[in-house]
C-alpha cells in the first residue's frame, strides 16, 4: 500500500472523523413519537387481553404506567417483571398500568403473558388505539402519565428494576 501524501491523509481523517460522528448526531435526534415530558397525554379505551377493557375515563386523576412491549423482544424480558412486581406493589395505592403489546400475533402475546403469569392490564396496539396513542420508536417504551393528565417521565428501550420501583414516586 501507498504512503499518503499530507492532503490525502487529511481526507481520510476527516471522513473516519465524520463517520464516527455519524452515530452520534442521529442519537442527539429525538425518537418519533416519545411524548415530551409535562405534554398532555390521552389515553385510549383498550380491549385487554385476557378480556375486559382499560377504560380511559376510569384512569382520570390517576397515575398510569403506560408499558409498550413485545413477546418476542429480549429487552422487554428484562422489564416486564419488573412492571409486574410494581403493579402488584402498588395497585393498592392506586397505580394503574396499561401495557400494549405490538405483537402482530394476539394468540403468541398471551401465551408469553400465560407463561410468564402476567396480569397487569395488556392490550394490543390497534389502529383504533393508534390513532389516540401512537407507538414511540423503540422498545420497550415506559412512559408515565401523572394525576394530572402530563407526561411525568418517559424512558425508552431497557431500564433498570430500581427505575421501576422508582416510578411509585410519582403516586
Amino acid at each position: 500500500m501507498p504512503l499518503l501524501d499530507r492532503r490525502q491523509w487529511n481526507t481520510r481523517l476527516a471522513a473516519f472523523l465524520a463517520a464516527a460522528a455519524l452515530p452520534a448526531a442521529r442519537a442527539a435526534e429525538p425518537l418519533k413519537n416519545v411524548p415530551a415530558l409535562g405534554a398532555a397525554l390521552r389515553l385510549p379505551d383498550v380491549p385487554l387481553l385476557e378480556g375486559g377493557e382499560f377504560k380511559a375515563a376510569a384512569a382520570q386523576g390517576q397515575v398510569v404506567v403506560v408499558y409498550w412491549w413485545a413477546s418476542w423482544c429480549p429487552f422487554c424480558a428484562q422489564v416486564t417483571p419488573h412492571i409486574q412486581k410494581l403493579w402488584h406493589a402498588q395497585r393498592d395505592r392506586g397505580l394503574q398500568v396499561l401495557g400494549l403489546s405490538i405483537d402482530q400475533d394476539l394468540a403468541a402475546a398471551k401465551a408469553y403473558r400465560a407463561r410468564r403469569n402476567y396480569d397487569f392490564p395488556s392490550g394490543c396496539v390497534t389502529p383504533a388505539v393508534e390513532a389516540i396513542l401512537p407507538k414511540p420508536q423503540g422498545l420497550p417504551v415506559t412512559v408515565v402519565r401523572g394525576r394530572d393528565g402530563r407526561v411525568a417521565a418517559a424512558e425508552t428501550g431497557q431500564i433498570f428494576p430500581e427505575d421501576v420501583e422508582a416510578l411509585a414516586r410519582f403516586l
